[in-house]
């Protein structure tokens, strides 16, 4: 085969896999509306199609009009926003870490933002404003620490989960103690640490989100970089990235998008761990195209166990955070099982 031929070879098949990428997004996008409508319609009184049309055109029944607007509208973004924000921060995390045992409940950053929200809530507990901010400094300075530690130890990637775990468990007993002394003001602690939806409120969530829009379109503007930072910092210094630089900006937008997730959903679990692995799968390692599947399969996966968690056993409504759970669990067993064997043979 001459060079001319392997060049058209090889352009066709980047085409052809590109078309591939193009049309798993675009189904992934479309599942992402239908799970956005069945969320917003299904429930203790299901809403049809035409009656959620009727209601948006500003017409339709009272009843229906408070359903949608008071409740579900706003819990099914918060769905979104949580599951988008987790997932993206969990294949920031992974990449800048090189880790992909990593994620934001698994190394603490959840954990870390959630002890900050619970004492923003104890010190200032109508200032709903602060919990954003808070809960960014809590993830923050987390995050920063399981990365210093292992830089500072040179740590393998079961022993940095193994830490991170260890920091996590040490971080949510500091917010039961919190909670301890403060159970009077702290009423909805309970039901924050174990991640849900069912008291989402407007005022937490607005500001949230426009941080987790923002923190996204950074991590993408600045995909090339992050790319090249997942291949080794030897790799990244050669080929003139700042590793110093961008090191930095990319864990503290990892720790806007987990804290401000955090914030309003509680310690959801495993979102960011589930999310870039099965990106991984049937996009590639592309940051271009690996952040916006990351962030329509987070929020997909959140709006459906939601929605279960909602509507399987009812009229009982279990936190979504448990659900998730039973989901994410296996599969954070089954990676640190294929890691340790891949050590073995290395």
């Amino acid at each position: 085969m001459s060079l001319t031929d392997l060049k058209r070879k090889t352009g066709a098949e980047d085409r052809q896999d590109l078309g591939r990428r193009g049309q798993v997004i675009i189904w992934l996008f479309l599942l992402f509306l239908l799970s956005f409508l069945l969320s917003a319609a299904v429930g203790s009184v299901t809403i049809s199609l035409s009656d959620m049309a009727a209601v948006l055109a500003g017409e339709g029944q009272p009843m229906h009009r408070n359903i949608l607007f008071h409740i579900r509208l706003p819990r099914t973004a918060a769905c979104a926003l949580a599951g988008g924000g987790l997932a993206v921060a969990g294949a920031v995390i992974q990449n800048v870490l090189q880790n992909p045992l990593a994620g934001p409940n698994i190394i603490g950053v959840n954990a870390g933002a959630g002890l900050a929200v619970v004492v923003c809530s104890y010190c200032f507990p109508t200032s709903f404003g602060l919990m954003p901010a808070a809960a960014f400094l809590g993830a923050l300075s987390a995050m920063l620490f399981i990365y210093g530690l292992a830089k500072k130890t040179g740590a393998s990637k079961v022993t940095l989960v193994l830490a991170g775990v260890s920091v996590n468990s040490l971080l949510n007993a500091a917010s039961d103690m919190v909670h301890t002394f403060g159970n009077d003001t702290l009423t909805s602690t309970y039901s924050f640490r174990l991640g849900g939806f069912g008291g989402v409120s407007v005022q937490v969530l607005i500001p949230a989100g426009i941080l987790i829009g923002i923190a996204f379109l950074l991590v993408c503007l600045f995909s090339n970089e992050l790319e090249v930072l997942s291949m080794g910092e030897e790799m990244a210094s050669s080929l003139g990235l700042n590793t110093r630089a961008f090191r930095f900006l990319f864990l503290v937008l990892a720790a806007v998008l987990a804290g401000a997730s955090v914030s309003f959903a509680g310690l959801l679990g495993f979102v960011g761990l589930i999310a870039p692995h099965i990106a991984r799968r049937l996009v590639g390692e592309e940051c271009r195209y690996l952040l916006p599947f990351c962030a329509l399969f987070g929020a997909c996966f959140v709006m459906v166990c939601d929605l279960a968690a909602r509507t399987l056993w009812s009229p009982y409504e279990i936190p979504t955070g448990i659900l998730l759970s039973f989901v994410g669990a296996p599969f954070f067993l089954s990676l640190l099982f294929r890691q340790r064997r891949r050590s073995r043979h290395d």
